[in-house]
């Protein structure tokens, strides 16, 4: 069985959702969903790749999303709902909200469950990756498994 940590910011669409299954195509798999709510100190990098990808409407609209305490619940549902997806896929998963240091959580995760790799599915984040700031790349110096970065889609 291939254990796999799995890094979102938003719930898994079918796209994503058959993109993370057919990774291992023929093997059993089991996934770990992490996933941190919106956190209001990333308002200005997320508007800022808003505008790097040309969704100038997205960032404007930046304010409107909730985020701190507001976030958890929408947070909770997007992981459920990635979860039931995942099962009803004919995979193993569970999930976890993670509130707190998203690296020292999916470190002892990986540690816990003897992960075999870890997938980061978010959207791009060009301000972060141009820094080599973002969970992929500061994770690949952590957590001793491969490490896999994965632009999430928008349907």
């Amino acid at each position: 069985m291939i254990t796999t940590v799995l890094m979102i910011e938003k719930p898994l669409v079918p796209t994503d959702l058959e993109l993370v299954t057919t990774l291992h195509d023929g093997e059993q798999q089991s996934f770990v969903v992490l996933m941190q709510p919106r956190g209001d100190q990333d308002r200005l990098l997320r508007a800022l790749d808003d505008v790097a990808l040309g969704e100038f409407g997205d960032a404007v609209r930046e304010a409107d999303e909730p985020e701190g305490e507001h976030a958890r619940e929408p947070a909770q549902r997007a992981l459920d709902h990635s979860v039931h997806a995942l099962r009803a896929a004919g995979a193993e998963a569970v999930g976890r909200l993670v509130e707190d240091r998203p690296l020292d959580h999916l470190s002892a995760v990986v540690e816990e469950t003897g992960a075999d790799e870890v997938i980061v599915l978010t959207a791009p984040h060009y301000v972060e990756e141009l820094f080599h700031r973002d969970w992929a790349s500061r994770a690949r110096h952590r957590v001793g498994v491969p490490v896999l970065r994965l632009f999430a889609h928008a349907e």
